[in-house]
């Protein structure tokens, strides 16, 4: 399914977001806060727009993904990108390799999430940290259910006029009200291993930033 949508994947979760998608990714690059030098697992990183940054601040960065079609478009676009073909719940990378890891609105993809969650922890060393940008539950019940609605009625619609392949968005609006919220996102995270977990509400929940160490 990623490999079809992958060559406009970028253009169309801006406009599905309304542009929101370039904010969100800002803030997690701030939360990992990238230093020249440090190694960062950007799992889930599909053609790189996540990784660019990270790689722009001197870190070294691997961008990891399962989908061929996205790490083709990747390489692609960012030649000088070591993208790696990976699987989150059996990384080829030994343990304690990276001193942060961060996956963006990718974790609700993974068949076992406690399992990537396990797997992430594995390959960050002691003290390293992640950061996990994702899709949760807006805080404002009002807001909540007109989000619901723009996923369920809206989003359809709008990918049906911009996507290469629209069937793929009617999973992402299924994957996103399927997903847990921030308090059990974070309970699953402390019970793969990481500690001090806690969260930032994005444009009022609609996305969440988590943050721990291992």
């Amino acid at each position: 399914m990623f490999d079809k949508v992958a060559p406009r994947y970028d253009l169309v979760n801006d406009v599905l977001s309304l542009g929101q998608d370039r904010h969100w990714r800002a803030e997690a690059v701030a939360a990992v806060a990238p230093r020249p030098g440090q190694r960062i697992l950007d799992l889930a990183a599909g053609t790189g727009t996540s990784s660019r940054p990270f790689a722009d601040a001197g870190a070294l960065v691997v961008p990891a993904d399962l989908s061929e079609g996205m790490l083709t478009v990747g390489k692609q676009r960012e030649p000088d990108l070591p993208f790696v073909n990976a699987d989150a719940l059996a990384l080829p990378f030994a343990d304690d390799a990276f001193d942060a890891v961060t996956i963006s609105f990718g974790l609700r993809n993974v068949e076992d999430v406690e399992a990537a969650l396990a797997e992430l922890h594995r390959v960050t060393r002691p003290g390293g940290r992640i950061v996990i940008c994702e899709f949760s539950t807006p805080a404002w019940k009002p807001f909540r259910t007109t989000y619901r609605n723009y996923l369920v009625r809206a989003l359809p619609k709008i990918a049906g006029l911009t996507a290469s392949n629209p069937v793929a968005y009617d999973y992402l609006a299924e994957s996103i009200l399927a997903w847990p919220d921030q308090r059990t996102l974070a309970d699953l995270m402390f019970e793969a291993g990481w500690r001090g977990v806690g969260w930032k509400n994005l444009s009022g929940g609609i996305v969440a930033l988590h943050r721990a160490h291992a």
